[in-house]
């Protein structure tokens, strides 16, 4: 196991500003820790890092073969989107397919991510371009093929949230006691676990071993359709998007909100999930490349392919590169 404690550091000029502490697990389905970093049985809340198996519980459900949903679809059903265009249409595409609309997402509203789409908006942006719109869309998708109402899907009792629960349960060898239940931004039932459970959940995700056969079928759709339209997982400049192409279809990955990011790899038949501890997105990338590459699910043009995302140069207001953010790794 890599021994010890890496860090995130915000360098201005020549001096480090700020720092950021990480705690990561990378393990093999069967247990084999491959790295870990500070506590790693420590519940975390995964936040949008759950999204490929919320998408996963609709597909083992049957809504991807009832209505006819391909990997774009797939892809928006686990994506925390950037609002761009193309991200717009795959949700109301989706939502057409089972018989939905947009008054039918309770996710609220945001402008888009990308910065350049919000701009160009001519109307307030609507519900559809909340990161978390193509998610909600699928949940509707399981509440069609469950034959149950969409009123209340956002209840943790909602037939939809429990068969998303347990899916969740099953792949991370965990239980969701009510004290290890939040809400999540987008008003969905947020279930912390450990980096442990989270990274073994991603080693199964990666090996599609160690699960119950729909499970694995479910997980097999999603993650392929992940890897097939990396876009539609977070859109132009997202490092989510960027690290599945360089990956060349070796690896899945999702982040979530507060600095949680997992990776599930193919290769190594492994999964790594880190987080944050202070909760600094800025922080996320430059963690993973490092720790992607010290598991050497990364090689060295795949780095150079990323090095925006592993150094990432810090601004003023008028634009002049000021300092850096990197991660560092102890000794």
């Amino acid at each position: 196991m890599l021994q010890g404690l890496p860090f995130v550091a915000a360098w201005r000029g020549e001096r480090i500003e700020s720092i950021h502490a990480v705690a990561a697990c990378a393990i093999t389905v069967d247990g084999e820790i491959l790295l870990g970093f500070g506590d790693i049985d420590e519940p975390v809340y995964l936040r949008s890092a759950a999204k490929p198996f919320i998408a996963a519980a609709a597909v083992r459900a049957g809504a991807a073969d009832r209505f006819g949903l391909d990997d774009r679809d797939l892809a928006i059903m686990s994506a925390s989107h950037s609002g761009e265009p193309e991200h717009v249409a795959a949700v109301l595409a989706l939502l057409e397919k089972i018989g939905a609309g947009p008054e039918d997402l309770q996710c609220g509203v945001h402008a888009p991510a990308y910065e350049p789409s919000a701009l160009a908006l001519s109307q307030p942006p609507t519900v559809l371009h909340n990161n978390c719109s193509g998610k909600h869309a699928g949940i509707l998708a399981l509440c069609r093929v469950l034959d149950v109402p969409f009123a209340g899907y956002l209840d943790v009792d909602h037939p939809a949230q429990q068969a998303i629960l347990a899916l969740c349960a099953r792949v991370s060898d965990d239980l969701f006691r009510p004290e290890r239940l939040g809400v999540d931004g987008c008003g969905i039932p947020v279930y912390a676990t450990s980096l442990r459970n989270a990274a073994r959940a991603y080693a199964r995700f990666a090996t599609l071993q160690d699960l119950e056969p729909g499970d694995a079928e479910a997980l097999a759709r999603v993650r392929a359709a992940m890897i097939a339209e990396p876009f539609f997982v977070g859109g132009t400049d997202r490092f989510d998007t960027d690290l599945m192409r360089a990956g060349n279809g070796r690896i899945a990955c999702k982040a979530g909100a507060e600095g949680v990011h997992a990776s599930a790899l193919l290769d190594a038949g492994a999964g790594l999930v880190f987080k944050i501890v202070d909760g600094a997105g800025r922080a996320v990338a430059p963690a993973a490349v490092v720790l992607l590459a010290r598991l050497r699910a990364l090689d060295t043009m795949q780095v150079s392919a990323l090095a925006a995302h592993a150094s990432v140069t810090v601004t003023n207001a008028a634009g002049m590169p000021v300092g850096t953010i990197a991660a560092l790794i102890g000794n």
